[in-house]
């Protein structure tokens, strides 16, 4: 449970690879999550590239740190999987958690940076890696080892005035 408290969104990495065990616990954490009928309609691109990273970090105002990590994970759906399309984002979404935890486990650093369903965004995902339609880029996660004063640390972000028992 420590990586659940502890995790936090990471936006500055050292110049440090991620060993391809890392990777490979990361993408085992993310599949091993629930999905509406178990459709797992997810797909995952691994980008190491350091030209494919740069491009990712002009996806919006907000991504600019995935020019500077190591790696990044790109989280798509597939609609070929997706029995239940109305909960793609659901299933992408704990897919996602579970590769912010595991990473945060692993003593790694990472961000979730939202892609879906910001039209946009999701061509401009599309036109880098040259995906059809049918693949929904979710979100993009860039992932390396926490630059100096990075970390992930505990911050108590629990508030009893959000919590209500039997009615609002």
């Amino acid at each position: 449970m420590d990586a659940i408290f502890n995790r936090r969104s990471i936006r500055k990495y050292k110049e440090q690879a991620v060993e391809q065990e890392k990777i490979d616990k990361i993408l085992r954490a993310a599949m091993q999550a629930p999905s509406a009928v178990n459709q797992q309609p997810w797909e995952f691109i691994v980008v190491q590239d350091k030209e494919n990273l740069r491009k990712l970090a002009e996806l919006s105002p907000y991504s600019k740190m995935v020019a500077e990590a190591p790696l990044a994970i790109v989280v798509l759906g597939n609609e070929d999987r997706m029995r239940y399309k109305h909960h793609w984002e659901q299933d992408l979404g704990a897919a996602t958690q579970n590769i912010l935890l595991e990473a945060a486990y692993l003593g790694l650093g990472a961000v979730w940076l939202g892609v879906a369903p910001i039209e946009d965004r999701m061509d401009y995902i599309r036109n880098i890696f040259g995906l059809g339609k049918k693949l929904k880029p979710f979100c993009v996660i860039p992932i390396g080892y926490p630059a100096e004063g990075q970390e992930n640390k505990f911050v108590d972000r629990y508030d009893p005035s959000k919590v209500h028992y039997e009615k609002y």
